[in-house]
């Protein structure tokens, strides 16, 4: 079904189940891989402040960061390195949990775009990230590309600054024909599906938003109306009440129900944190709004 304030939920795409909540190191991660073994992305969110603690105290944190640590460790402000370290903490726990390995054990990268990539062990999973105030939004498909991004629902945008950026032609006037408390969400539904649909492609803000065309099937499932539709699935939720979420999933020939990768260490459960982290105080992963954005991811 559809919300009346036009954001699709997720009754309207079963693909996609809601995002699980993840409220620290020690899971419930059982439900994160028995969905990405039912053949369909995962998404899970939590928020900074809590896995702050399991950041601060966990004696291996120089290794999960892994080569991500010189960038952590030149953040310039204490906060931003909270933020950047538990991103990253969060983002490395799901995918240890789906492949059932240490955390310390996966090699992040990034593509020349900025694009999260794991290396070697777990190189067949696709991730996404996503942040927004204290929000952490991943993405783990094992069945094509994903891509994941997040807003306030409270956060302000301008219709007319952002319309010719943000929207094509037909959708910026179905849009103005709008009372403007459903046009503000309606855009910023908008917004985070291109964001998502872009990362999934590995474009990022390089892609004209006002290039991508979105519309609506006849179960009222949000497709792509104007690049090649292709196997794409689209969904929105609300999150904790506060946040639109938005993902895009590119679905690649791996059949649901198809068998994960074997795990490297299978009795393998996040251990509790102890001891204090030697490699400095634990960000944004990405710099502060531009004149483009609605919003930090």
């Amino acid at each position: 079904m559809n919300r009346d304030d036009g954001v699709q939920t997720a009754d309207a795409a079963p693909e996609f189940p809601a995002p699980l909540h993840v409220a620290g190191p020690d899971g419930p991660w059982e439900p994160v891989r028995e969905v990405l073994e039912s053949g369909r992305p995962v998404l899970v969110h939590t928020t900074w402040g809590e896995w702050l603690t399991a950041a601060l105290l966990d004696p291996e944190l120089r290794l999960v960061l892994g080569r991500e640590r010189q960038r952590y460790l030149h953040t310039p402000t204490p906060a931003g390195r909270f933020r950047f370290a538990v991103s990253r903490m969060v983002m490395r726990y799901t995918t240890a949990a789906v492949l059932q390995v240490p955390p310390r054990s996966l090699d992040l990268a990034h593509s020349p775009g900025g694009r999260p990539r794991l290396r070697g062990l777990g190189e067949e999973l696709d991730v996404s990230l996503a942040h927004t105030d204290d929000l952490i939004l991943v993405g783990v498909s094992a069945t094509g590309p994903v891509g994941v991004d997040v807003e306030p629902l409270s956060r302000p945008v301008s219709f007319e600054l952002l319309r010719d950026h943000v929207c094509t032609p037909e959708e910026g006037e179905a849009l103005a024909a709008l009372p403007e408390a459903e046009r503000a969400l309606r855009l910023l539904n908008l917004w985070t599906l291109k964001e998502a649909y872009t990362k999934a492609l590995g474009h990022g803000l390089r892609r004209r938003f006002a290039t991508i065309a979105f519309g609506r099937d006849e179960r009222g499932r949000t497709v792509l109306t104007g690049d090649e539709p292709g196997d794409w699935d689209f969904a929105t939720h609300v999150v904790q009440g506060r946040y639109l979420a938005s993902v895009a999933h590119h679905r690649a020939p791996r059949a649901a129900g198809a068998p994960l990768p074997e795990p490297g260490a299978p009795d393998w459960h996040p251990a509790p944190p102890t001891g204090p982290e030697h490699g400095g105080p634990p960000v944004t992963d990405t710099p502060g709004p531009g004149p483009e954005s609605p919003g930090a991811r």
